[in-house]
């Protein structure tokens, strides 16, 4: 087999440390992108132009007419029973079966570029929606007509979304056995049966736009796109516009910080004080206690996963209440500013994962051959040796700090035009961004120092 080493649910390709002239050169940048952003930008740009202006009628028949939607949720719902047959049925090794690939590396990091660069298309490619969708059909067609019984109630908002966000990166981050495929295969079936439920239960539309973790998940990181689905049509708009209007919803925040607080704990937890702790945990038990030792070595992960989505929390909402302060406002600033956390936690992810989409994704051309690990060379492509060498030390190290830096340049940026737009007089909408600024500078640092010490 082929496989590189594995980690973050199925490994890491273990990166070098990015120098130290480089993670100077990427706080110094932020800095003076602050204070240029302070001194110029004197009035709202991005709010207004959300709206976008929509393509041309033929793109958008074919984008949005119902050939291109059953094709790919015929796709999708393919995959999903591939992917879960694969991993129930399958050889139970991560480097034989597709499985862990698919999961960990082409659907969790692979999708994350597609929807930032072309927008929302989790709905057509959501497998759970179309299965959903094709049930509907099937009962309409047999004169049956499914009416939830149940109102999804507005206080929980993206609540559920960010529980069931949190236990998915549990399952990557903490859980000793994550690229088992026997364990994938429990996974997907406990996931499926949660949302097939709970769109029965509260309506398809209504709990994929709030409980679902993966919808609400790539629905944010797809408002940095420049293209967008309004009112029935497909739009083109300035990038970054579609996050610069506040989000009210409750659970939004968690959600956020589960985004973030889950990629700095995996960079944290590669460090040599974490692992050297976890090293201590295990040699505290006898060899006749390996299932303890698995066990306790969860707790601490876990228990470091939590600590560091409520610290990247708290850390917000310090600032925030700095910035309150600061202007005399006496509404929160939560639902006003969350937004501006979510180009910060793609750069985090992509500085981190990059690589190993990269590197490992090539592992998916060789394992849609012999998906289940049986022998099979099915598209000629089982004995396809990956290629280790696309990324040089340097490529990664310009990529790793050169989005963190746009990340939270980007940050900066919804930030300070949600402070423009709140607050009309430039001198307070200033004021309110000194915190603001506080925090995204040790977001930056944090970010860089993880990464140094990868």
């Amino acid at each position: 087999m082929n496989a590189l080493p594995l980690a973050h649910g199925i490994g890491s390709v273990r990166d070098l440390p990015v120098p130290g002239w480089l993670f100077l050169y990427g706080a110094a940048i932020v800095l003076i992108v602050s204070f240029a952003l302070g001194a110029l930008w004197r009035r709202p740009l991005l709010e207004d132009r959300a709206a976008g202006r929509p393509l041309p009628a033929p793109l958008q028949r074919l984008l949005l007419g119902p050939e291109l939607r059953l094709l790919l949720g015929l796709v999708a719902v393919g995959l999903l029973a591939l992917v879960f047959a694969a991993a129930l049925a399958g050889d139970d090794s991560v480097g034989a079966n597709i499985a862990p690939t698919f999961v960990f590396v082409v659907f969790w990091l692979g999708l994350v570029p597609v929807v930032v660069l072309l927008g929302d298309i989790w709905p057509a490619l959501n497998p759970w929606r179309d299965a959903g969708a094709g049930v509907a059909w099937l009962l309409e067609r047999a004169g049956t007509r499914w009416t939830p019984p149940s109102r999804y109630p507005e206080r929980w908002g993206c609540w559920p979304a960010a529980v069931l966000l949190l236990a998915f990166v549990t399952l990557e981050l903490a859980y000793p056995d994550a690229d088992r495929p026997r364990t994938l295969a429990v996974a997907i079936l406990v996931y499926s049966w949660i949302t097939w439920i709970a769109m029965a239960t509260f309506g398809s539309r209504a709990w994929l736009a709030n409980g679902e973790a993966f919808s609400v998940y790539f629905g944010l990181l797809s408002r940095l796109a420049p293209f967008a689905v309004h009112d029935g049509r497909v739009v083109a708009r300035m990038p970054l516009s579609g996050l610069a209007r506040a989000d009210e919803r409750p659970g939004t925040l968690p959600f956020v910080a589960v985004m973030l607080g889950s990629v700095a704990f995996d960079g944290f937890s590669r460090t040599a004080w974490w692992q050297n702790r976890l090293v201590r945990i295990q040699s505290s038990f006898g060899l006749d206690e390996l299932g303890r030792a698995d066990l306790a070595v969860m707790a601490f992960n876990l228990a470091g996963l939590l600590a560091m989505v409520a610290l990247v929390a708290l850390v917000f909402l310090l600032a925030l209440e700095g910035a309150r302060a600061g202007t005399g406002r006496q509404e929160g600033l939560a639902p006003q500013f969350v937004s501006s956390l979510v180009p910060i936690a793609l750069a985090y992810s992509v500085a981190h994962y990059f690589s190993l989409l990269v590197l490992h994704g090539q592992q998916a051309r060789r394992l849609a051959s012999d998906p289940f690990g049986y022998g099979w060379d099915l598209l000629g492509t089982a004995d396809w040796q990956p290629r280790l060498d696309l990324l040089t030390p340097n490529t990664i190290w310009y990529v790793q700090v050169g989005v963190l830096v746009v990340g939270h340049v980007l940050g900066l940026m919804l930030a300070h035009d949600r402070a423009v737009t709140l607050f009309r007089s430039p001198g307070v909408a200033l004021r309110s961004q000194y915190p603001m600024l506080v925090l995204m500078v040790g977001y930056t640092v944090s970010g860089l120092w993880l990464l140094s010490n990868d």
